[in-house]
């Protein structure tokens, strides 16, 4: 894989090799951590939140990217919008099926072309989706294809890297796949979250100009200090 120094980091990203054995519990994590998220009451409550409060115009077309179980889908008001998911891992996919109509949850990766025509989409939303994709300008270039002109993404990026995150993952996920699966989690996490705080905001603003961004625990625009960051963004012409 050839990969590429830019201004805002190197990519595509090759990240740490597993074992087999490191890969099924990887696989198996997302799964149950994608299951324990709504026990973090208050963090999930942003997440999806900070999205879901922003507001949109009747009748626009929406396109949910990194669906998991289909979590989001019960904070949108999904009567005043046409709304789609994709997701690439096919279980995860069967599982929204099972809750929205099939035809509108299609498995692919947002790092490849997908089947819709150029300004598909009014908005597109990725929430803790950004900092998993090995090639994330690929990502935001298909995304700003998908828009159209003038066209709405909104999403939530953790601050990983950052003070407050990491002593937060020690007590939540790293606890949660110790307990599980009596292994290290430092390669897992290595591997899942191939970009950090800093670099993802970096590359995003090079495609994306920001218009609206929310930091929580704290209100301040401070990263060492909060868990998680919502933005509102439109994409750049000159990109």
């Amino acid at each position: 894989m050839m990969q590429k120094s830019t201004d805002f980091g190197i990519y595509p990203k090759i990240p740490p090799v597993l074992t087999d054995a490191q890969l099924d519990a990887r696989e198996k994590f997302m799964m149950l951590w994608h299951k324990e998220l709504p026990k973090y009451g208050i963090l999930e409550r942003f997440n999806q939140g900070f999205v879901s409060r922003l507001p949109i115009q009747p009748g626009i077309k929406t396109l949910e990217v990194g669906a998991g179980l289909g979590e989001h889908l019960h904070y949108e008001d999904l009567k005043i919008q046409d709304y789609y998911c994709l997701e690439y891992r096919e279980e995860f996919c069967t599982e929204i099926r099972k809750i929205f109509p099939a035809e509108k949850v299609i498995c692919g990766d947002i790092e490849k072309k997908q089947p819709w025509p150029d300004a598909s989409f009014d908005r597109i939303i990725a929430i803790h989706i950004l900092e998993h994709l090995k090639n994330l300008p690929a990502a935001l270039f298909e995304i700003k294809r998908l828009l159209r002109p003038g066209g709405i993404l909104d999403i939530v990026i953790p601050c990983d890297g950052e003070l407050a995150y990491s002593i937060a993952r020690k007590i939540s996920a790293e606890r949660v796949f110790r307990k599980n699966f009596k292994m290290d989690y430092t390669p897992i996490i290595r591997n899942e979250h191939v970009s950090q705080y800093k670099e993802l905001r970096q590359c995003i603003l090079k495609y994306f100009e920001l218009e609206k961004s929310s930091m929580f625990p704290f209100p301040i625009p401070v990263a060492a200090i909060n868990l998680v960051e919502g933005l509102r963004l439109r994409p750049r012409s000159a990109v």
